[in-house]
Parts: structure tokens; sequence; C-alpha cells
């Protein structure tokens, strides 16, 4: 089945190497990680590296690398002497790794799995385990580790529906590469059940819980708050409406929201995050159909345009929306009125935030459960539902801060999974030394 894979793989080679190169020439995008996923200009990184176990720890994006950081720091606090190599997939995540993990070693790009670069970068890195976070999976790598030796292990372990209907459909071939993982640590038993009938062996599974609760809730301050509010200009009493990680067709349902709001409540802003920001000028464009052009967004204001009485802010820049939490009044969380699985809706609940959301909730079940029973999430089913739960919550404040209230501890009692994959690894590394 793996030479089958890797015949494909030959066969997307050509067109997947122009699709990056005209993306590179376009938009400048992988400029800076498409060398590095081929093992190349990453030696230096890793030249002065002190002797010591090692632990390679691969984070594909964003998302990943908020869960993976408490891991990070859970293993430097156990094991202080290890050595932490840590790779992301994408740029966006590089970044956030560097401004996140700080008990990394060093940073370096995943290679694309094709022999070649697998080999050059193990043997660069030299690692004792190798830590892959959420779930992704990649054979040759995996089967070049276990070639080698190096122990893996799987952490805060994650199957969305869909993809579990993807891999269950192929479960021949991803037993075999489940079969290079040593330990897998997962977030729900819905999880574990899903990598079970895949083909994991039981006795490698375990149900260790979610190290974003941990992340998350060290991330939020008053600094932070402060930070972001300065920023972004705001005034004493003003209030927000954020909406993030919002998809086409959401954006609609907003508005519609935000107009009902300002019936009642005229003095309220609106906080748009769409999921992808390189769709900010088409929200920009649907915000001036609708009557709304006082828009400002994010990359203006750090070009020097300082904010003062525009309604809408538009985010379209990466990076900010955990921090734009803090400023709400009332969170919708996108991904959820159309059918994409939802968003995290942890960020905002981490803020104290009572956090709004469609019906398609299927990527984030057990955190949208815990949130409905504290009050603080709330599931709608269209515009006009949204808009009736928004301005109840409005019309009580004292309601409004209690849910919120009661999810924020939900996410601080749920904390501790970080410590616990800490303990996997460290277990591996052991057996290894």
């Amino acid at each position: 089945m793996r030479i089958l894979y890797n015949i494909l793989l030959l066969i997307i080679a050509i067109p997947g190497v122009l699709f990056f190169l005209l993306k590179m020439l376009i938009t400048g995008k992988y400029r800076h990680s498409f060398l590095q996923k081929l093992g190349a200009r990453q030696n230096h990184l890793l030249s002065g590296l002190p002797v010591g176990g090692r632990i390679w720890i691969h984070a594909v994006s964003v998302g990943e690398v908020t869960a993976a950081a408490p891991v990070v720091a859970a293993l430097k606090k156990q094991k202080p002497e290890i050595r932490i190599i840590f790779s992301t997939s994408t740029e966006t995540g590089q970044g956030m790794a560097h401004r996140l993990v700080s008990g990394a070693d060093a940073f370096i790009y995943f290679p694309l799995d094709i022999f070649f670069a697998v080999h050059h970068m193990l043997n660069l890195v030299r690692p004792d385990v190798f830590v892959l976070v959420e779930t992704e999976l990649w054979p040759n790598f995996l089967a070049a580790c276990r070639s080698r030796g190096i122990k893996v292990v799987l952490v805060n372990g994650r199957i969305s529906p869909r993809s579990f209907m993807k891999y269950y459909r192929t479960r021949s071939f991803w037993k075999q590469v489940l079969a290079n993982i040593d330990k897998a640590g997962m977030i729900t038993h819905v999880d574990a059940d899903r990598i079970r009938k895949i083909g994991l062996a039981d006795s490698r599974i375990g149900v260790l819980g979610n190290a974003k609760y941990d992340a998350l809730a060290a991330m939020v301050s008053q600094e932070l708050y402060e930070d972001t509010a300065r920023r972004f200009h705001v005034q004493p009493d003003e209030r927000f409406f954020v909406a993030g990680s919002t998809h086409p067709g959401e954006e609609e349902a907003v508005i519609y929201v935000y107009r009902e709001v300002l019936k009642r409540y005229p003095d309220f802003k609106l906080i748009l995050v769409p999921r992808h920001v390189e769709r900010a000028n088409d929200v920009v464009a649907l915000l001036g159909r609708a009557g709304f052009n006082d828009v400002v967004t994010v990359s203006q204001m750090r070009s020097g345009r300082k904010r003062s009485q525009e309604s809408v802010i538009v985010v379209d820049v990466i990076g900010e929306l955990f921090k734009v939490y803090s400023l709400a009044t009332i969170v919708y969380c996108g991904g959820s009125l159309v059918p994409k699985g939802g968003q995290n809706i942890l960020e905002a609940a981490a803020w104290g935030k009572v956090i709004f959301y469609g019906p398609s909730m299927e990527d984030f079940t057990e955190e949208a459960a815990l949130l409905e029973d504290a009050g603080a999430g709330i599931r709608i089913a269209n515009a006009q539902e949204f808009s009736d739960g928004v301005l109840q919550l409005l019309a009580d404040p004292p309601d409004l801060q209690r849910r919120g209230e009661s999810g924020q501890r939900v996410v601080r009692a749920n904390m501790g999974a970080a410590e616990r994959y800490a303990e996997i690894v460290i277990s591996c590394i052991d057996k290894h030394a």
C-alpha cells in the first residue's frame, strides 16, 4: 500500500512544485519555507545544539502550536536537560511558534513526505522521540522513524467526523501507518474510539484531555487585554460584538444581528475576523453594500491610520483573534452556521465570554457540550435565533456576566492535560535511554 502511496506522490510532484512556485511568485507565500520543506537551509539551525536526549515536536500550524506550547513547557519543567526541536508546516505556524513556544532549543520546518527530505531531516535532527500534535499522519516519515528505532507519540489527538470517514474508508492502509505509533494520547473518548476503529491497538491509546485548555488559560492576562485595547484605540465604555473565524455565508447573518443590536444599543461596535484573511476585501465590500462604510482594517491601523469613530473593524492579519476576544461583550464563533464543523470556542471562553455558534460544531462536540452545560455556549439555528439570543442576554447584564464566568471556570477546571502528555513522552525517552 505504501508503494502505491509513493507512486501517487510522484504523480502529483510536478504539478505540486509548479503550484508552489506560482504561489511564491504571485503572492510571496512559501518563499521562506519551500526549500526548507525539501530539507535544505536548516543545517545551521541545529549545528550548535548541545548533546542530550532529543525530542522532535511537530505542530502543523497555528492551532496545533497553541496546543503544543504548554506541552513543551511541561516537558522542560519535568526534564530540563532534554533538547526540544520544534517544527511546523506553515509559515504562520512558524511565526506563532517563535512567539509562544519558549522552551524549544531550535525551530525548523517539517519536511515534505518524500524519502530524501525525510531521511535528510532525520539525520540532521537525530531525535530519540518524535511527537506529533493532534493528528497528522505522514506514512513515509513515520515508517522512517520506526526503522530507526525512534519512538513516536501522538499528543492532543483529535479526529474530526469528516477526517474519520476518510480514514475509515481506507483503514487497511492507515492501520499499517498507525502501527508506527507507540503511544497515542487522545483528547476525548470519542477520539480514542475513532483511532481504534481506524486500526491503532487499544493498548497504545489513552484519553488525556485537551492541552489547549492549559495554553489558553495561561495566555489570558490583563496586560494582553490592555495592549489590545490600546492598539485598537478602544474608548472608555465602548462595547464590541466580535464575530470570529467567519466563512462565506456567515457575515450576512452577523450583519443582520449587528443591525438589530444597534437599534437598541447604538454604542455597539463590530469586529469581524474572517477565517481566511485573504477574504478581508470581500468582507469590507459586503459591509459597504449593507451600508457600513465606516470601516477600518487592522492592517490600516498598523500602517498608521488611527481608529476614531469607525463602527466596524475588519481583522485582515493573522494572529489577532485570541487577543480580540478580550474586547468582546458578545461573541459569535464561525464555521458553524455553514457546514464547516465549527471553530475553536475555547479561545473566547478563556476570556469569560458567552459564545454563540450555529448547528455545525462536529469538530468541537465536547467543547460545545461543556460550555452549553455551563450556560456560556449558545447554539442557534439561524440569524433570527441568533439575534433574539443576543438581545436577550444584553438586556440582562448580570446573567451575561454569570454565564461568561461559568465558561471561564470550565476552561480552568480542565487544565492539566499538558502535564499528562509530557509524562508519556518522557516515559518513551527514558525507555530509549
